[in-house]
């Protein structure tokens, strides 16, 4: 089956999930190869088999190289004891899971390997089509979309579970779409993330020589006080020939008054730091 044909087949199958970027009216068919809402309003399949559930074209920096060097880096397992905690975080039942910011797709595509005896439905979002285009061409059961995080094509309590892995949040819109009794689950750098690839560029007198998280902390707080928090560090051996991607894959490497790396530079890279805090909240029943 071709891939198209299959996320069509799973827009079908889980049609309830979905609702009108225009009007907001609940989706009722896949009319061949459209999308169309109880007031007739037509959303197209593209050529990749995603749906583009944004009026125009989106402003992003990010680019195809970008996801590319951050699939190579994931692949390699770099945030794969991320993903295992957050699979820990999760009820051991089938879910409907929506990745906030889905990006190339690889963390959930982790965790669909993690929980594959479980049969969960899974979604992932992006706003930037190069990573979700990369996302279509992972060998899951998934479907991806372009949409807007501040205005999520979906029915509201449509997921049992949100995760985010270092993206923006519009948390109305998250407790819009959690079902109660659901979960969310942010992800965001400490202070020690990546630290050695910021010491390279920006040595240690520049605004961005260091970075504190205390601000999206306390706005998530503020959100869930009854939150929990947990931290994960570990260290990541870069493979030899993945070094410039681990830059490349970071917006790190597009501050101002970052330096040029160096072979040299690369060759400290031996070892980097995974530094992070995993936020879990549950939406009250």
């Amino acid at each position: 089956m071709k891939k198209s044909e299959r996320q069509r087949q799973f827009v079908q199958k889980h049609i309830a999930l979905f609702r009108c970027p225009v009007c907001k009216a609940p989706m009722e068919e896949v009319d061949k190869n459209s999308i169309i809402c109880q007031r007739g309003h037509r959303i197209d399949f593209n050529r990749h088999g995603y749906l583009h559930f944004l009026s125009g074209a989106a402003d992003t920096e990010y680019g195809r190289e970008m996801f590319v060097a951050r699939r190579r880096l994931l692949s390699a397992g770099l945030f794969l004891p991320i993903i295992e905690a957050v699979s820990q975080k999760l009820p051991e039942q089938p879910l409907r899971i929506l990745d906030v910011g889905t990006g190339e797709g690889t963390p959930l595509a982790q965790l669909a390997q993690i929980r594959k005896s479980l049969a969960d439905t899974l979604v992932g979002f992006d706003i930037d089509k190069a990573g979700v285009t990369l996302a279509t061409q992972l060998p899951i059961t998934a479907f991806s979309c372009v949409a807007d995080l501040r205005q999520l094509p979906f029915n509201g309590e449509s997921f049992d579970a949100l995760i985010e892995l270092f993206s923006p949040s519009d948390y109305a819109e998250f407790n819009r779409v959690l079902a109660p009794g659901g979960c969310l689950i942010k992800v965001v750098p400490n202070a020690g993330y990546l630290k050695e690839v910021r010491q390279l560029l920006y040595g240690d007198h520049q605004q961005k020589s260091s970075y504190d998280n205390r601000r999206v902390l306390d706005l998530f707080k503020q959100h869930y006080p009854d939150c929990q928090q947990q931290t994960i560090h570990y260290q990541f051996t870069v493979p030899q020939d993945m070094k410039q991607a681990l830059v490349e894959m970071t917006p790190l490497h597009w501050g101002r008054g970052g330096r040029r790396l160096t072979t040299a530079d690369y060759a400290q890279l031996d070892k980097v730091t995974v530094d992070v805090s995993l936020l879990i909240a549950k939406k009250f029943e």
